[in-house]
């Protein structure tokens, strides 16, 4: 089964990095974006069965964003991602979807 996996965070580099980085693994689904209001639409739009947040995301916005998100789908797993090599991310999604 494929894992659709959403990136949310501010810096368009390392966004366009985990974009690459999810993509490579042929059982995931990579959507990287900078822009909350279009990571809601996507979540309205896509099957994901995780978030990423990422840098930049100040506290009042990953509230907003962690609200939005599970009115949408209610049991999305949504975990923070603080960076690391392609070997963290896997562990990381892993251990998210268990």
């Amino acid at each position: 089964m494929n894992l659709t996996i959403l990136y949310i965070g501010r810096d368009t580099g390392i966004t366009e990095t985990m974009s690459r980085l999810l993509n490579a693994r042929p059982e995931w689904i990579g959507i990287a974006t900078c822009s909350d209001a279009e990571a809601l639409a996507i979540c309205k739009k896509e099957g994901l069965h995780l978030v990423l947040l990422g840098n930049g995301i100040t506290p009042a916005e990953e509230q907003d964003l962690r609200l939005g998100l599970i009115s949408i789908r209610p049991n999305l797993k949504i975990v923070q991602h603080y960076g690391g090599g392609s070997g963290l991310l896997y562990s990381e999604v892993l251990s998210a979807m268990q």
